[in-house]
């Protein structure tokens, strides 16, 4: 559903990205992990045109993406919650879910909002509150709840648990294992790296704007260097031991 071949982006200059390769099969859930400023976000944003590629292919179900404009991607059928929710404060939580579904013209956004309603019954219950009022958690889930709105066949979620708390974030999990099993498929920026794999087909670590390894979820969770540097699992090795490792892997 979801290619990308040698994709390089950058900010003010600055490379971000570095001839990234990435492949997601429909129907699964991958798992996008790597430390603060690894590229998660950037890459994100990329696929969802809100950062330009300096060169490379982003192909969605056949599609090139860099000849769609970013409001354009929605219709082809890609939910985008990001990290920081960008809701419109002033809206209502009703108000904020429904606009993709004006965005595409889609008149059956009311049956759409029963549909995402009985998904995530949690943000029924302030729907006609303010955005603004809402807590951090409840923001994210109503984030979902719109992403979900343009009825998506690829679901973009940057950091949902981030910053929430421990029953929150089992919530959050819950409700994109349901969302999965709908038959959307997930592309999953997590840095609660043991959950992200608990739920995912397939990791992609990214340090340095390069994928330092990547495959199935369960292999990923076995390596010992995963479970030591991202999984917290063994003791820490210097930050020295880290790089060398790093550097090893410098896998697309």
């Amino acid at each position: 559903m979801l290619r990308i071949r040698d994709l390089n982006v950058s900010i003010q200059s600055v490379r971000i990205l570095r001839g990234v390769n990435l492949e997601l099969p429909t129907g699964a859930v991958a798992g996008l992990i790597g430390r603060n400023g690894a590229g998660k976000t950037t890459l994100m944003r990329s696929i969802m045109g809100l950062l330009p590629a300096s060169n490379g292919l982003v192909e969605f179900d056949g599609v090139n993406l860099r000849e769609v404009p970013a409001y354009g991607r929605t219709g082809l059928g890609i939910g985008y919650m990001p990290e920081e929710r960008r809701l419109i404060p002033e809206l209502t939580v009703e108000e904020n879910i429904l606009l993709p579904a004006w965005a595409i013209g889609d008149r059956e956004g009311p049956e759409r909002l029963k549909k995402i309603y009985e998904m995530i019954p949690e943000i029924k219950a302030f729907s006609q509150r303010p955005a603004m009022e809402l807590s951090g958690g409840q923001q994210k889930l109503v984030a979902i709840g719109r992403a979900l709105m343009g009825r998506p066949k690829l679901l973009c979620l940057d950091e949902p648990s981030l910053g929430l708390s421990p029953l929150l974030v089992q919530d959050i999990f819950r409700i994109i294992t349901q969302i999965n099993a709908e038959g959307v498929t997930i592309l999953l920026v997590e840095q609660n790296a043991r959950m992200a794999l608990n739920i995912a087909d397939m990791g992609f670590i990214l340090e340095g704007g390069r994928f330092v390894m990547k495959g199935p979820s369960q292999e990923l969770m076995d390596d010992s260097n995963v479970q030591e540097f991202y999984l917290g699992m063994q003791s820490e090795r210097s930050a020295k031991g880290y790089q060398r490792w790093k550097r090893k892997r410098r896998w697309r």
